[in-house]
């Protein structure tokens, strides 16, 4: 064995390194793709405390430190109520597409009833077209139900979306039936079993949903500038591009109110990554 291990030793060129592991490959591109998704976000932070003449000088350490953006964003311009409207437009949205979709989803994936699955490949169909191609019959219906420059007509086009009730779906397909079965021989019915025993058990799948459906309506820009011309009704997205005028744009403001909007979501990302972590590994649900 010995001297197997000498013969394996001199075979091998002196001074040649040991190949890096997969692992290790893949740890070194996590890290650098990493660093490369957080250099824009701390850009922006640094970039928020600059002056409008240094703001695009390249340095991500300020030369100049100001807070005068911050105080601009909050007093010549009602960032408040911007930050109020995405908040509470996109907190109802959320609440409301959770309820509809998992209720869709549940009987899309336990009940039995003529053309199921027919009306399921409708609903999956939709999620193969874009946004822009149904945005002008979106606003046509809009206007005729008088919904335009309202907050239903910010909330109620964008409750129903077919990947959250997809997804759902697909998770209730995992649940064991036993649970449910039994409820149903104890006298449940599909109601009943649906809020006592299906709703506990998809938490984790819920909180991801809740924050993707959340950071998306939060993030909503086309829809809000077609909906609405009432400055009471500005969402945070259209607020920050008030800053872009037709022949300069501020950046120190921009930037300054981008920093603004993407603390909370950066905070509702870090409390909640574990529920997202979770929904993952829900498919493996027994």
């Amino acid at each position: 064995m010995a001297s197997d291990t000498m013969a394996t030793r001199a075979t091998t060129p002196a001074g040649r390194r040991r190949p890096l592991s997969p692992r290790a490959g893949l740890t070194v591109l996590a890290v650098v793709v990493s660093a490369i998704s957080v250099l824009p976000v701390l850009w922006m932070l640094s970039s928020s405390f600059k002056t409008r003449s240094t703001v695009t000088d390249g340095n991500l350490i300020p030369r100049e430190f100001t807070v005068d953006n911050f105080v601009y964003v909050f007093t010549e311009v009602p960032f408040a109520r911007y930050l109020w409207n995405s908040f509470f437009i996109s907190a109802l949205i959320t609440a409301a597409a959770l309820f509809f979709h998992s209720m869709a989803a549940y009987a899309l994936a336990r009940l039995r009833f003529p053309g199921r699955e027919k009306l399921f490949g409708a609903i999956f169909a939709t999620l193969l077209v874009t946004a822009p191609v149904v945005l002008i019959p979106l606003f046509l219906v809009a206007r005729e139900l008088g919904l335009l420059d309202s907050y239903a007509g910010l909330i109620i086009p964008a409750i129903f979306n077919a990947f959250g009730i997809f997804l759902l779906r697909q998770f209730y397909l995992g649940l064991p039936r036993e649970l449910e079965e039994a409820a149903i021989v104890d006298g449940c019915g599909h109601w009943r079993v649906y809020w006592n025993i299906v709703l506990p058990m998809s938490r984790p799948i819920l909180s991801a949903l809740a924050i993707f459906f959340f950071l998306a309506n939060w993030n909503a820009f086309v829809w809000p500038l077609v909906a609405t011309n009432d400055q009471d009704l500005t969402v945070v997205q259209l607020g920050i591009a008030s800053f872009t005028t037709q022949y300069a744009s501020n950046w120190n403001y921009i930037l300054a109110a981008a920093t603004v909007a993407a603390l909370p979501m950066l905070l509702l990302f870090f409390v909640f990554q574990r529920q997202i972590v979770e929904s993952v590994k829900t498919s493996g649900l027994k």
